[in-house]
């Protein structure tokens, strides 16, 4: 048999135990109703579940018009489910939030490596009245050839070590596929741009199965490696006065992924399409594709345009995995994002001495 309890409330609070109702024949008189609190429970049935009824906590509140229970139950399914649907609307938003700021801190951190790196051949400009050459083709006398005009600013980078160890390679070896070459397969973070998840790993092998380390980062060239009208390419000598369109409106490296394969890229050295560094660490802004890659893409010239990763023929132009465009470093050391809307003034802006009347958009 279920017994009920009945428990008064000691002592009686006015305004929260209490219920007031005006006394008849008076006015702004009144009285106090006692508050119970009644606990129902029953004996557990013999097939050893739970009642029901066991779960049902219940107030009684004895006012003028007699008793009233009240049931305090949990939430429903409906409600759960509302909650769940509110929890998972806002974890959605706080992802996307956390996705955008890694998506711009990455973009952040490219744009600064990019601004190192124009900091650094300004450093190899004013201890050498010059910037690097783009790359030293192999005559025979030059000690370092096809060395990349990166590896030449390892000094101004705080990688001396790096570069002693690249020179005491060359002096082995001229070959840089060699075993003396180890400094080939090392990772320089600068060199890499933060949005390329393929490169945060160490160097793995290309198809031509080298150990290699890569760079999201190549001289501009000109309008192609054939007319050479920019201030990074094959055997350049230029110094910084010989950009008469100007500093400001002359580009200086760009962006571009190394290609799906790893095949190009390589920051330490490289041969590029025909041994002259092209599309390897150098790139023009109408750049053609010739040789032994024409055999999956096409003649060209390619322009300044959006690019996959898994697309190979995306190595014969600049962009970047930004949505949009890509950074680019001038001969004044500026870095800005150039919006692929820019390609019909790439050509101008790539040429050292064009005489065209064109500016960079801001």
């Amino acid at each position: 048999m279920n017994r009920m309890i009945l428990n008064p409330v000691h002592p009686v609070d006015p305004v929260k135990n209490s219920l007031r109702a005006p006394l008849p024949g008076g006015r702004g008189s009144s009285r106090q109703w006692p508050y119970y609190r009644v606990r129902v429970s029953a004996p557990r049935p013999a097939s050893g579940g739970i009642d029901r009824r066991t779960l049902v906590s219940t107030s009684m509140v004895r006012g003028a018009g007699g008793v009233t229970a009240i049931a305090r139950r949990g939430l429903s399914l409906l409600e759960l489910l509302v909650a769940v649907g509110i929890l998972s609307v806002l974890a959605g938003l706080i992802l996307a939030g956390v996705q955008r700021a890694r998506v711009s801190a990455a973009r952040l951190g490219c744009a600064d490596h990019l601004r190192q790196i124009a900091l650094a051949a300004h450093g190899y400009h004013g201890a050498r009245h010059r910037l690097p050459t783009g790359m030293a083709r192999d005559d025979g006398k030059v000690p370092e050839p096809y060395l990349s005009w990166l590896a030449r600013l390892l000094p101004h980078l705080e990688r001396d070590a790096l570069w002693e160890q690249t020179e005491a390679a060359f002096r082995q070896e001229r070959n840089f596929l060699t075993p003396a070459h180890a400094a080939r397969s090392a990772l320089v973070p600068i060199f890499l741009c933060p949005s390329d998840g393929r490169l945060s790993g160490p160097a793995g092998k290309d198809a031509t199965l080298h150990a290699v380390a890569h760079t999201s980062y190549l001289g501009v060239e000109g309008r192609n490696a054939g007319v050479a009208d920019g201030l990074l390419y094959m055997d350049s000598r230029h110094a910084l006065s010989d950009a008469t369109d100007g500093t400001s409106s002359t580009l200086l490296v760009g962006e571009r992924p190394p290609n799906a394969d790893f095949s190009l890229g390589w920051w330490y050295a490289g041969w590029g399409q025909a041994q002259n560094g092209d599309a390897e660490f150098l790139l023009g802004a109408r750049t053609r594709c010739y040789n032994r890659y024409r055999a999956t893409c096409d003649e060209g010239p390619y322009r300044f345009t959006a690019g996959r990763l898994d697309n190979p023929c995306d190595a014969f132009h600049f962009w970047s995995p930004h949505p949009g465009g890509a950074h680019f470093a001038f001969a004044d050391g500026s870095v800005r994002f150039l919006r692929y809307a820019a390609d019909d003034i790439l050509p101008a802006l790539a040429t050292r001495a064009g005489g065209e009347a064109v500016s960079a958009p801001e």
